[in-house]
């Protein structure tokens, strides 16, 4: 393990993710807000440190290739080094009243969990406001994404880097070149970005607005700039908009390049894409009828409600239009549900991911067949795909590894003190990203009432949720560090 190269990767990763503070830094000027300095010293301490790791370890060879080991490496301590130090601008702006707080806040937002500490959002300084939303836009593709587009020199053996922080069992190269794949993905995310931004301020939010909602959607991760998220609006428009977009993000983003290449049947051969379709179309309709008339007195504003939330909780965003906890038990149970499932391989959501779900339930059903018929020959397919047996392996090692998590931090969670159904939903919508859940962390409450060392499960629970449970947990094996 080249530690010298791992540091040196880190430190470009940290400047690289200071200079991006220059962002919220010109909104913090723009509207004269007291955010202006704590903003600056942030950037400066961000570039400061990176810049002394990389000088550190400057004496480095880039030649060899990246191995496997060094890939989930680089991968979960560069995240673990960009969430600290992206806790800086809440610290140095004195906007939660302990450091927990603040690693909490950049954890949530870079995880994509939108699970936020702030009671009152709308008094936050605007400077903070854009740069706690565009940790969400940052991470939803990948840090580690935008530094092989960006870096030149990690092309060599970057596909480890990629595979250690690209969702999915499966992964989608679109070039020969790693880093062309990655500026690929990143010219889709920018542009379906732009979209949105357009038809947010057609709907009449102007740009800081439209620019931190579109970040919260396009990467599935949920702060708002209003105490009542997108409720605030009350704009069946802005729902409709925004609904459309947390579908698309949950989306593979490889079959929104192939789309966008003059392939429009892409997504409906992708039976990946077809089981995410059909579970939104048929819980927005189940839970439609099961709010009409219960909650709501028309058939058009249940199916309004029920579709955003169901595209908000199946894809991980989490924004809320409405008080869930308030609908009938049906509603509540398909939701939950959603936490669970997640959105597809590839795309910005978190969760167990459709893909692997589709692939467990086909080998279920591939199990009782041959029950049926012992001596037939099958195969596990995807479409027109064969699965190998080494992909369902990691599967089936991808979900004992996160049920086990989830289970012992909801017990660590519990002995804080929390009750059961806060603690149970709070480490679901974390691991899951999802942000909102049920009990004291519902999508009216927050979690600023959540003791301090649950707090701190939470953060585990948020990237091992981003990183899918393999890129941070191979560093708590022993064997991991041996040659």
């Amino acid at each position: 393990m080249r530690w010298g190269f791992l540091l040196n990767i880190v430190g470009l990763l940290l400047v690289c993710i200071g200079l991006t503070m220059l962002l919220p830094l010109g909104w913090a000027l723009y509207y004269q807000d007291e955010s202006r300095l704590p903003l600056i010293v942030s950037l400066a301490a961000t570039v400061a440190a990176g810049g002394l790791m990389y000088g550190l370890t400057r004496n480095q060879d880039y030649s060899g290739a990246i191995s496997h080991r060094e890939g989930m490496a680089i991968t979960a301590l560069g995240w673990l080094a960009t969430c600290i130090f992206g806790a800086l601008p809440f610290y140095f702006g004195g906007v939660f009243p302990s450091p927990i707080d603040c690693l909490f806040e950049s954890f949530s937002g870079f995880t994509t969990t939108g699970a936020s500490v702030f009671t009152d959002v709308e008094i936050v300084p605007k400077g903070l406001l854009f740069w706690r939303s565009l940790t969400h836009w940052l991470g939803g593709m990948g840090i580690i994404v935008l530094s092989l587009a960006i870096l030149p020199f990690l092309g060599i053996g970057g596909m480890q880097l990629y595979k250690a922080e690209v969702p999915g069992p499966v992964v989608d190269k679109l070039r020969p070149r790693i880093k062309d794949t990655a500026i690929i993905l990143w010219q889709v995310y920018i542009l379906f970005s732009a979209a949105e931004t357009a038809l947010l301020m057609l709907g009449g939010m102007d740009l800081f607005e439209a620019l931190c909602h579109t970040f919260g959607t396009m990467a599935t991760g949920g702060f708002s700039t209003k105490n009542a998220s997108i409720a605030y609006y009350a704009s069946a428009y802005i729902d409709g908009v925004i609904t459309l977009f947390m579908v698309i993000a949950g989306i593979n983003f490889t079959l929104h390049f192939q789309l966008l290449r003059g392939r429009p049947l892409i997504m409906w051969r992708d039976p990946e894409f077809r089981f995410y379709l059909g579970l939104f179309l048929g819980f927005s309709l189940i839970i439609s009828l099961s709010v009409y008339r219960t909650a709501y007195d028309s058939l058009g504003g249940s199916l309004q409600y029920a579709a955003f939330q169901v595209a908000s909780i199946l894809t991980t965003t989490g924004y809320a239009t409405a008080d869930y906890e308030l609908w009938p038990p049906l509603a509540q149970c398909i939701l939950v549900l959603c936490m669970f499932i997640g959105g597809c391989a590839g795309s910005t959501g978190g969760g167990i991911k459709c893909m692997r779900l589709l692939l467990l339930i086909k080998q279920a059903y591939q199990e009782l067949f041959r029950l049926i018929h012992p001596r037939a020959v099958i195969r596990l397919k995807l479409g027109e795909q064969v699965v190998s047996p080494e992909v369902m392996s990691s599967i089936w090692g991808f979900f004992l590894l996160w049920l086990g998590l989830f289970f012992i931090s909801v017990f660590v969670v519990a002995a804080t003190g929390v009750d059961v159904l806060t603690s149970f939903s709070s480490v679901l919508a974390c691991i899951g990203n999802i942000g909102p859940g049920l009990g004291g962390v519902g999508p009216t409450d927050n979690y600023a009432l959540i003791p301090p060392l649950a707090k701190g499960v939470l953060m585990l629970c948020m990237l091992l949720g981003r990183l899918e449970i393999f890129a941070v947990i191979i560093l708590l094996v022993p064997e991991f560090y041996r040659k």
